[in-house]
Formats: structure tokens, sequence, C-alpha cells
């Protein structure tokens, strides 16, 4: 199929968004209750609470306001309220945004008080959220589109149907000019060497071996030989994947067979350049749609074997699975039902052209299933307790 343009919303800084969210960031869990009440005041607008930001140091803190700045910096986000307790870290999160070019207010709550501070966000809130009700959808070519993926309750119908769909579409898409996105260290372990020899350079195939190794020395470092119970899960094996092997090589079936690895990046990272990039991340679901959200990326595709309601507030998660007994019992939650794969009624370049079909209506305004069922999941990656 010729892949079709989009029509999204050009946004200051020359990227694309598929949304037009008016947020309001919480820089601490102490300011959730504010933001939360902002977005109470102000219909539309929308609250991210979470429950990190205090005595967070080092990486960690480093990664918080990756995170968070990266959120708000995000192409589907039009404008930003940040609230923070105290005004230092809450001024770098807004510095972090504005040099987008985005509308952005910070507010603190010490010596202002909760009551205060929700009014004068609210005021704001409201300007922003009127202000983005005018803008108007443009047309764009796919490249400009970010798309990033991750896969969650895998089976054997992941491996078989529903990842390589994914990989039909992403190949499509890579040759097409697109930024594209996979991560999920852990659940490469056991086919990293075929990740190592798709890299374009030799060096960037190095960078991955790296961040794979230092995972694995963390799993060593902490008396943990194997990952029994968590990887592959007790669903995964109920699901058929015996194995970590089994689940790495069902995996890596999503980045399709043309697309070379580009480039690695740190968790919350923004691409360089376009091609498709390995993210370092968890391979919990909530946590890996979050880091690919503030990494910049406007669409999401989430193949599931045995069912997943995860989303995202910002990031619209696609869900396709070929298995079809979640598509009976869990359909509400699947935007795209290949099962017709596995029972020869289409062929991959077939579901690869009708996940495509779905990303373009996605990005043209559609709500997946996860938005229109309310699936907000905002959860931040933590590298270890706070001091």
């Amino acid at each position: 199929m010729s892949l079709p343009n989009f029509w999204g919303y050009r946004r200051e800084n020359g990227r694309v968004g598929v949304r037009n969210h008016v947020i309001i960031l919480p820089v601490d869990d102490l300011s959730n209750a504010a933001s939360e009440a902002v977005a109470n005041n102000i219909k539309g607008t929308l609250a991210l609470p979470h429950p990190y930001g205090r005595l967070q140091f080092g990486a960690d803190l480093e990664l918080h306001f990756r995170t968070l700045i990266g959120t708000g910096a995000n192409p589907n986000v039009a404008a930003v309220v940040v609230i923070g307790i105290e005004p230092g870290w809450t001024q770098r999160v807004v510095d972090g945004i504005a040099a987008t070019g985005k509308p952005v207010t910070g507010f603190s709550i010490e010596l202002n008080g909760d009551i205060n501070t929700i009014a004068s966000a609210s005021r704001v809130a409201q300007q922003y959220l009127q202000w983005a009700s005018e803008l108007r959808r443009t047309e764009h070519p796919i490249h400009e589109l970010w798309v990033s993926t991750k896969c969650g309750e895998s089976d054997t119908t992941s491996g078989c149907g529903a990842n390589p769909t994914v990989g039909n579409a992403f190949d499509k898409l890579y040759d097409a000019g697109n930024t594209l996105l996979f991560g999920e260290t852990s659940e490469i372990t056991g086919g990293e060497h075929l990740v190592a020899q798709r890299a374009r350079t030799p060096e960037i195939g190095e960078a991955f071996l790296k961040t794979w190794n230092a995972y694995n020395d963390f799993i060593l470092a902490n008396k943990t030989d194997d990952l029994s119970e968590s990887q592959p899960t007790k669903g995964n094996i109920i699901g058929g994947l015996t194995t970590i092997e089994e689940k790495a090589l069902g995996n890596i079936q999503k980045i399709g067979k043309r697309c070379l690895v580009d480039g690695v990046l740190e968790p919350a990272e923004t691409p360089k350049g376009k091609g498709l990039w390995f993210m370092d991340s968890s391979s919990a679901a909530a946590e890996m749609v979050t880091l690919a959200a503030a990494a910049g990326f406007a669409v999401h595709f989430f193949p599931t074997g045995q069912g997943n309601v995860i989303g995202n507030p910002i990031l619209p998660v696609i869900k396709l699975t070929a298995n079809p007994r979640t598509v009976r019992t869990m359909g509400e939650h699947i935007d795209l039902d290949v099962s017709g794969l596995l029972q020869r009624e289409i062929n991959l370049d077939q579901a690869g052209d009708q996940l495509l079909d779905v990303l373009a209506r996605t990005a043209n305004g559609r709500l997946t299933a996860a938005e229109a069922l309310g699936h907000r999941e905002f959860v931040l990656t933590k590298l270890y307790r706070s001091a």
C-alpha cells in the first residue's frame, strides 16, 4: 500500500502531534492534589499525577526531570501548567519545556499554599485550553509521525502473529523515513546477539550490547541468576512461552526484517535522527509507554497475546492481537484483530497494511480503545530508592 499523509498539529519546534492536550504536570508527589484540583476546575485539561519527585538524586533525579520535561515537550501536548512544591525544581521543568517554544507556566506551592496556587494555575490553564481549542490540524507526510512499540501479555500468538504484524508495518515505515522506537531490555535476553547484528554500525552494536550487559550485570549483582517468575511471566508460560529465549525471539519480530538499529538511547532520551532506535527500558508496560511518550513519540503499537489494558494520558496506544480468544473475551481493548493471519485468512503483508490503516486513522483523530475506556497509565521509571 502507499502510505497516506496524516492530519496533525504542527508545534512550535517543528514536530507534529496527533493530539492537542493541555496538561497539568506535577513536579513531585506532594503537588498531585493541586494539579488534580486544577484539572477538575478547568474541564478538558489533563492532570498527570505520579508518586515520585522527592529526595531523588544522581541518575535517578536526572531521569525524573528528563521524563517530566519530555512529557511536556511531546508534540501531542499543546500547552503545560507545571506545579511543584519548590520553585527551583519547578522552574527547571518549565525551562526544559519552554525550549520547545510551546506555552508553559510554572507555579510553586511553597509560600503560596494550595488554594492560591490552584486559583492562579486554573486561570492560566483556562487561557491555554481556550487557545489550544482554536488550533487546527494540517496535512503532513507520514514520515513526520514518530511511532514506538512495546508488547505485553505475550503468548504463542504474539511471536507468530501480532508481533510480526508490527514488524511488517515497521519495515514499511522505516522505508518511508519514519522515526521508530523499541526497547524492553530484559525481554531481549537470549536474542541480544540478533539485535546487535542488526545495528547499522559496529559502534552502535557495541553500544547496544553494553546496555544489555549492564542490565544482565545488575541481575547477577543482586544474586538473581535467572528471571524466574519475572521473565517469562507466569502468564507468558500459561500462554505457551516456556523460556526467556522464546519470548525474546517473539519480541524481536516487532522490528521487522529490513530495519537497522540506528542508535541506542537512555530511558526517556529523544532520538537524534530518523530510523529505528533502541531505548534501554523496563518491560513493565506502563513504564515503557511513559518513557516512549517522554522521548517524543506520537503513536504507540502494542501487540498483545492474552490481552492487556494499557493506555497513556498523551500517547495513543494501538492494541492488536492474533489470539481469537482475546478478541472474544477482551474485544473492547483491541483496536485491530489479526487472528486471521494465523488462520490463513490474510497474509502478513495484508496484516501490516491493516495496522498502518489504523495508524493513519488514529493519527487523524480516531480514539484508541484505551483512550475511549479512560486508560491513562502514567508510570515513571525509578532507578533506585530515594535518599
